[in-house]
């Protein structure tokens, strides 16, 4: 082989390792990898928050106020509709319906497609490293049927559990699946419905509003001891939240702004909107909120922010 040739193959084998290892290099640097912590977001459907802080003084939530003990309890003040749809939408997706469609409970549209907590979880870290899902306990609501808000979503989620009922088959729902995926991260969204029905049945001040709050509680726990039991508690970061209160004495929900957030999750360093729950999440598993599309009208709870007054 002369020298001419020689060198022409040296400089081939140093091409072709060139390029294979800037594709080695591109592929892993592009591999999308499993989050580290799991999170369980746990809807109370119509708590109000004065009527929580009445139950939590007289020690009947012990389990709301364990998870406040190890992060934080804050305020939540609805600017918007004061109810279901509009409510959980906001919670979920981090906007305000002129984003992500649902005004209230009459006037809405399916979520637009990838605008969900459970898709922007599933899209950054790969739908086989992350498992999404949802137990629903008011489906009429907070549904995945054609025509209803998340619609656009279930297809892109793990399960979407729809079950109309007591609180005992939206707790026991939830068992069954943090035991059947205990070995993979996960999001979960956990629906209790039954306070917003009894609100609507006997009234804000009703005992029986009380008891459903106290049904909450107890499934939380519930919840919580699941977690502990499969060693995985110390990476699941759980946030209580509500969509509406309820009017004082009243069976409606039409002018019922204040409701709360508890985590254990001790970043949370300020009280909140709807909308500031989902990016609160996100910056938790570390997405990049600046790099969302459409931007987020909420914010993260885990950073300072002041509001412009202009």
């Amino acid at each position: 082989m002369n020298r001419f040739l020689r060198k022409a193959l040296v400089s081939t084998l140093i091409l072709i390792f060139l390029l294979s290892f800037s594709f080695f290099y591109e592929s892993r640097a592009n591999q999308k990898k499993s989050p580290e912590i799991n999170a369980v977001i746990i809807g109370w459907d119509g708590a109000q928050r004065e009527h929580v802080k009445e139950c939590l003084e007289r020690g009947e939530l012990p389990n709301l106020k364990l998870i406040s003990s190890e992060g934080n309890l804050v305020a939540i003040d609805i600017l918007r509709v004061t109810d279901t749809k509009a409510g959980w939408a906001q919670i979920l997706t981090g906007y305000e319906p002129e984003t992500n469609g649902v005004f209230s409970n009459k006037m809405y549209k399916p979520i637009p497609k990838g605008y969900t907590i459970f898709e922007r979880l599933e899209n950054y870290f790969g739908s086989g490293n992350i498992i999404t899902g949802a137990i629903i306990g008011k489906g009429n609501h907070v549904g995945a049927d054609k025509g209803l808000p998340y619609y656009n979503a279930k297809d892109s989620m793990d399960f979407f559990v729809n079950k109309l009922g007591k609180n005992f088959y939206v707790g026991e729902l939830t068992l069954s699946y943090i035991e059947k995926y205990k070995d993979k991260p996960f999001m979960f969204f956990v629906h209790f419905a039954d306070v917003d029905t009894f609100g609507h049945m006997y009234g804000e001040n009703s005992k029986e509003y009380s008891d459903a709050l106290i049904s909450c509680d107890y499934w939380t726990g519930e919840i919580i001891s699941k977690l502990k039991d499969l060693n995985i508690y110390d990476k699941t970061y759980i946030y209580i939240t509500a969509d509406h209160g309820f009017d004082e004495g009243k069976r409606t929900h039409s002018d019922a702004p204040y409701v709360f957030l508890a985590t254990n999750d001790n970043g949370v360093i300020r009280r909140c909107f709807r909308t500031d729950i989902t990016p609160t999440v996100l910056d938790k598993y570390g997405l990049n909120l600046e790099q969302i599309s459409p931007s987020l009208d909420g914010n993260s709870l885990r950073k300072p922010y002041s509001p412009p007054l202009w």
